[in-house]
């Protein structure tokens, strides 16, 4: 990747996927945001971790479906690390059930979390990226917004958004020197996928060609070349991970 000091802000930063993501950035040279709400002492600890190796990252609380709580995180990014090169929109929660069984609150707290917060976070540091003519914005979306799911249709909903917002917003922000793409999530090994058991993980990884779950590692590895200079000529793409699943 190549980018040295500059910084790189990563919501859901706590997580499976999003602490993997964070190890890769800050090894790269990203002054690394871990962004998170829930968990703060996973946040804390892997900044520390980071730190220990002599690289540079450090955890902000973010309520992603809070608009003023997004506003007070940018700020403090800013003045921590100076303007975002990198924004790689992880953070999101899902819920498994009927859609008719799902209250309006739940339903408007997935698609805040989701869409929403992610829409929000984009559009309060776009602008510095437009200013200096160039960022780069990854969008972590899954399967599930390519074909849906039967029982986390809110969660398809909010993740096929973010795949017609990547795809828009690449084409809005390409003259300014600003790429959008999107990284395509299958099942990939995380606390999120926690609530499966060992038989239903069993007969899903029957169904995906290369015989495994995927790693957060594989979707760190998408990441860091979605914001890399080898991609300089790729916006507006969804890139599937998925072991050839779909």
């Amino acid at each position: 990747m190549g980018r040295i000091k500059q910084a790189a802000i990563v919501t859901g930063g706590s997580g499976g996927i999003g602490s993997a993501v964070c190890r890769r950035l800050a090894q790269a040279g990203y002054l690394t945001a871990i962004g998170y709400k829930s968990g703060a002492a996973k946040a804390e600890a892997l900044a520390e971790e980071l730190t220990a190796q002599g690289l540079t990252a450090a955890a902000f609380y973010c309520d992603m479906s809070d608009g003023e709580s997004i506003a007070a995180f940018v700020d403090e990014v800013s003045s921590r690390f100076g303007e975002t090169e990198l924004l790689v929109n992880n953070a999101g929660i899902a819920d498994i059930g009927l859609f008719t069984d799902l209250s309006d609150e739940r339903l408007a707290e997935l698609m805040n979390v989701d869409l929403i917060g992610s829409m929000r976070l984009t559009k309060a540091v776009l602008p510095q990226m437009i200013r200096r003519h160039e960022g780069n914005i990854v969008n972590i979306s899954s399967v599930w917004g390519e074909c849906g799911a039967s029982c986390e249709v809110v969660y398809s909903a909010a993740k096929a958004g973010l795949i017609g917002f990547t795809k828009a917003l690449a084409k809005e922000c390409a003259p300014s020197g600003v790429r959008v793409n999107c990284v395509s999530c299958g099942l990939i090994d995380t606390p999120m996928n926690s609530c499966l058991s060992e038989e239903d993980l069993q007969a899903v990884t029957d169904e995906i060609p290369v015989g495994r779950m995927g790693s957060p590692e594989d979707i760190a590895s998408a990441v860091c070349f979605l914001a890399g200079g080898e991609a300089g000529y790729i916006t507006g793409q969804v890139l599937r991970v998925d072991g050839g699943w779909i």
